[in-house]
């Protein structure tokens, strides 16, 4: 049974400080328990926000891996590639990142090689949902979605690029999942999200243990 707890903050910068602390205290427990925190990470601007505030959160660094829970197939450095950004938000912070094989020759051979190397379960996995409820790369109507047997998948063109994206199989298996949700134009899919209306694929996500932290505008409060 998925059970989704919910935090409504006032504004973006709120829900990066909240979602900072968030993340900086399971980082924490995990070490604690199993000597790592394996952390996978989606792009968009909000979670880049969340990594400046985790510079002035208590987060073991040293033994911190991330993980990219989606990227864009683009040369490295492309400013459309998560990773760049995910670089620049990290700064000094001496965490280990494992940057999703996107420049390779065959991306369905990279993509089960990226997957062999993920860990059972992660630690926590931050995703977003844009306004057609897609979450990750995982975006309504792609093949992937129905990818069973591979923990992470190639989709198709979707906004100009084709993505390699986790699968269900990878997102259902983590500890927890942390939505950070942003604006206006995500009320709908919030609802949805709620309603676990499963023609979004980002209320697909049976994870059990769910967290949200969204603004007012998203939230309708």
């Amino acid at each position: 049974m998925v059970d989704i707890t919910t935090e409504v903050v006032s504004d973006t910068a709120e829900l990066a400080r909240r979602a900072a602390e968030h993340v900086a205290a399971a980082a924490r427990a995990a070490v604690a328990a199993r000597g790592v925190f394996t952390f996978a990470v989606s792009g968009g601007r909000t979670p880049w926000a969340m990594f400046a505030e985790l510079a002035r959160e208590s987060v073991p660094w040293a033994q911190v891996e991330i993980y990219q829970a989606d990227e864009r197939v683009a040369p490295d450095g492309d400013p459309d590639r998560n990773l760049t950004h995910l670089r620049e938000a990290l700064g000094s912070a001496p965490a280990i990142v494992h940057p999703m094989p996107v420049t390779a020759a065959d991306l369905t051979v990279a993509a089960g090689s990226y997957g062999a190397q993920l860990p059972s379960a992660f630690d926590l996995v931050h995703l977003g949902l844009g306004p057609d409820g897609h979450t990750a790369s995982l975006v309504p109507g792609d093949p992937v979605l129905s990818l069973t047997g591979a923990r992470v998948g190639v989709t198709q063109p979707y906004l100009g690029h084709r993505r390699m994206t986790l699968t269900y199989p990878a997102l259902d298996a983590a500890r927890e999942i942390m939505w950070l949700i942003a604006g206006a134009d995500k009320q709908v899919p919030l609802r949805q999200l709620y309603a676990r209306d499963v023609s979004i694929p980002g209320a697909r996500v049976s994870t059990t243990k769910q967290v949200v932290f969204a603004d007012v505008a998203a939230a309708g409060t």
